[in-house]
């Protein structure tokens, strides 16, 4: 999933991810309430589809992120594709979480 792209079905990852949607949703920083409404169709902001994408897609913890870890990550996915998803596996099976 490319950064900023759509994301058509909030609802089917959090329950891939056996989330409620407090679980969820908190993580990214968006109400119970609020991430219902995305889930049934409401517009999803640009800063939340992307705090979604990080989180629940690429699996990295928010709080301990800075900046130029992103910047780093979103370098070597374009300059290295293959490098980024050898090196994201590798780090996802040293970790034991799925993917």
């Amino acid at each position: 999933m490319k950064p900023f792209e759509r994301i058509s079905n909030p609802r089917q990852i959090r329950r891939r991810l056996r989330l409620n949607q407090q679980e969820f949703w908190s993580r990214v920083g968006v109400t119970q309430s609020g991430g219902s409404r995305y889930e049934s169709g409401r517009g999803m902001p640009k800063p939340v589809r992307e705090l979604l994408r990080l989180v629940h897609i690429e699996g990295i913890e928010l709080g301990q992120a800075k900046g130029s870890d992103f910047e780093v990550v979103t370098y070597l996915k374009q300059a290295n594709p293959r490098l980024y998803r050898n090196l994201r596996k590798a780090a996802v099976k040293r970790n034991g979480r799925k993917k």
